[in-house]
């Protein structure tokens, strides 16, 4: 589990040494919840090559290389750089957050009667979790439009880094420009990743029916739940425990390692996170306004995501 303590829950740059007993929670959950011996690495540099390297040099040691709590857009290069090792390397705050987001979205569907496959969906926040949401939520949704701290990305916006610029190439069908309200109107689904007190309950009103909040911020969300029904949100979820609904990557990475472990795979792919969203989802039986996510604690939800991973990444590998 490495990290250089750049972007540390929702604490920020707190350097290396504070952000250590961070690494070392991740190390213990990933014991408990998939039995799995995990080392804590913090590195005293935030130079994307010095991270690179040391991954690079010290990855003979590990069997997989979870990438922790590095901001973005230096998480991006370092992530893709590291691909070609022989060894998984995921960064957690990306993919994982992703996974569950997505297996929330299937059920919330599900429970408000609405196709996955047609809905817009607005992510609000354009650094690691954001861009990873809205990348897994494009393979599958109708239409995902991204917001940074300017307004909505679009092809042709000039200010765009090329990070940014690849996300709009998939992105916005209409194109659109704008706000944030001008993004929501007559989408389906929210998907904060951004900061407390963004979204506003007259702001859901602009959705079409049955509105979809995912307020994730952390630890104030965009909005609170009592205050998003208010504006007539059908379902909402935080990243908060004491809510229901809560977006949690601890129900993805230890399955998602397990299994990517189990069968030697050398990347964790689009598909074996997809199939992870899947699984998770469908431990839920009965989709609800209440329940639309299992909790972190139930029974199997490591084994079922590490089965599904495991199966999806045996078919994937070349014959």
């Amino acid at each position: 589990v490495i990290s250089d303590g750049s972007a540390v829950l929702g604490l920020g740059n707190i350097g290396p040494d504070a952000a250590l007993p961070v690494m070392e929670g991740k190390c213990v959950l990933l014991k408990k919840f998939a039995g799995l011996d995990a080392f804590p690495v913090c590195l005293n540099s935030q130079d994307p090559k010095d991270i690179i390297s040391a991954v690079k040099i010290i990855s003979p040691v590990f069997g997989g290389i979870i990438l922790e709590d590095i901001a973005a857009p230096n998480c991006f290069i370092v992530e893709e750089a590291l691909q070609n090792l022989d060894i998984p390397v995921m960064h957690d705050d990306q993919h994982g957050t992703a996974v569950v987001v997505l297996s929330g979205m299937i059920n919330a569907a599900k429970a408000s009667g609405k196709d996955l496959k047609k809905m817009k969906i607005v992510v609000c926040g354009a650094g690691a979790a954001g861009t990873a949401i809205a990348k897994i939520l494009a393979e599958i949704a109708g239409d995902v439009q991204v917001l940074d701290s300017k307004g909505i990305i679009y092809r042709g916006r000039r200010d765009l880094d090329i990070f940014k610029t690849n996300l709009a190439k998939i992105t916005n069908k209409e194109n659109r420009k704008g706000d944030l309200k001008d993004a929501l109107n007559g989408t389906d689904a929210f998907v904060g990743v951004s900061r407390k007190g963004l979204l506003k309950k007259d702001d859901i009103k602009l959705m079409a029916e049955n509105p979809i909040v995912f307020a994730l911020a952390n630890p104030e969300p965009e909005i609170y739940p009592d205050e998003a029904k208010k504006g007539g949100a059908f379902i909402v979820a935080t990243g908060r425990s004491d809510f229901p609904n809560q977006v949690n990557n601890c129900l993805a990475f230890p399955g998602i390692f397990k299994g990517a472990l189990e069968v030697r795979a050398r990347q964790i792919t689009d598909g074996m996170k997809i199939s992870a969203a899947n699984a998770l989802a469908n431990m839920v039986k009965d989709p609800n306004q209440a329940k639309i996510i299992p909790g972190p604690f139930e029974k199997n939800v490591t084994e079922v995501v590490a089965k599904a991973v495991a199966r999806t990444a045996m078919r994937e590998k070349p014959q």
